[in-house]
């Protein structure tokens, strides 16, 4: 039923019968719903949450041995589905996060899509994807490519199951009406030349060309980076130079992974940041616009997401939905993270906005998995 406005009640028949007509009509009276539509701040249906490691894990080795991989099924991929969504199998509004597994032996069918996707490795060694012909060889802690558009695939040549982090901006361009999809005619499309050949182009690319301190703040570019892989050693590296240059400062540092001919962010949709957190201090409590997932590669820590602490290890995934003050801290020891969020996106349409609280908050629950 409608829900309008006082009127003078010698014309409420005729308003009733207004909106009647109006809702017949397929239409809807926006002096009525203004304040549904138009927000003080975002109003995200995802909530902050968090998917345990230690529960994920498991569930992606019994799929390994019940679920095969093959055309149809394509990918055995675990999603993360934010309670807050109604049951759609998305982290947040506008981001797809997802545990990837891949046992020994085995290849993922190849296909391309609209979505841009990337692969962060948490654990095994043996396997490779392919990019539009260039097979690039993963490890824990390399982050891989997979621009829209672009075709790939997914081989195990070792003994040992391979587990990674999968992001991609589907529900972005799902919203958007944009999604393609397409099955390369052969399982497995053909390798050209040796393995990692655009890390071999960009081998002498220095290092601030491909990762920026920080976050990118202006560069825009509409084509991926066409760099495929980032590898582990380097961001590593890079942390701890920051790290040690913040040594009296706060307790993170973080440097976004960049396209080393345009310094934007990796994908035009999504950007990819490696975080570092050192004990005895929180990073400051900051709220942006925009959605973003959070992996943790190593060490435990806790997270405060709108007043509410999440404590993680190695192998969680947790999402810090758009404007829900966030801040992080390490417990025991340092601590990486890394993080996929769709801030080109809010960055092109100028409409980004970040704030640095003046306090940290006050933690008012403590999250429990079910």
């Amino acid at each position: 039923m409608s829900v309008h406005p006082p009127a003078d009640t010698a014309a409420e028949p005729e308003l009733d019968a207004l909106y009647r007509d109006l809702d017949a009509a397929g239409l809807r009276p926006l002096w009525t719903i203004t304040e549904q539509l138009l927000t003080p701040e975002p109003r995200p249906r995802a909530v902050p949450w968090l998917w345990r490691g230690a529960t994920m894990r498991p569930l992606a080795e019994r799929a390994i041995r019940l679920v095969p991989v093959e055309r149809g099924g394509e990918r055995r991929v675990l999603s993360l589905a934010n309670p807050g969504l109604g049951g759609r199998p998305y982290a947040a509004g506008t981001l797809w996060g997802a545990l990837q597994c891949l046992g020994p032996r085995e290849s993922a069918p190849a296909h391309r899509h609209t979505p841009g996707a990337i692969r962060f490795v948490l654990a095994g060694r043996g396997v490779w994807t392919t990019v539009d012909g260039d097979a690039c060889d993963m490890g824990p802690g390399d982050l891989v490519l997979t621009p829209a558009k672009a075709w790939h695939d997914h081989s195990n040549g070792g003994d040992s199951d391979m587990f990674w982090f999968d992001g991609l901006d589907l529900p972005m361009i799902e919203a958007l009406d944009g999604i393609f999809f397409e099955q390369h005619p052969e399982l497995n499309q053909p390798v050209r030349g040796e393995h990692n050949r655009s890390e071999a182009a960009h081998a002498g690319v220095p290092a601030e060309r491909r990762m920026a301190d920080g976050a990118v703040r202006s560069a825009l570019d509409p084509e991926p980076s066409p760099l495929l892989v980032y590898r582990w050693a380097d961001t590593d590296a890079r942390l701890t130079r920051l790290a040690e240059a913040e040594a009296a400062g706060g307790g993170m540092v973080s440097a976004e992974f960049t396209n080393p001919r345009s310094g934007a962010s990796v994908l035009p949709t999504l950007a990819c940041t490696a975080h570092r957190l050192v004990p005895g201090a929180a990073s400051p409590p900051v709220r942006r616009s925009g959605n973003t997932v959070y992996v943790v590669f190593r060490g435990s820590g806790s997270s405060v997401i709108a007043g509410r602490r999440f404590d993680w290890t190695s192998g969680d995934m947790f999402v810090v939905p758009s404007w829900a003050a966030a801040e992080h801290r390490a417990e025991g020891g340092q601590a990486d993270l890394f993080s996929l969020s769709d801030t080109p996106v809010l960055r092109a349409l100028g409409i980004y906005r970040e704030e640095t609280l003046a306090v940290p908050q006050e933690v008012t629950g403590v999250f429990e998995p079910a």
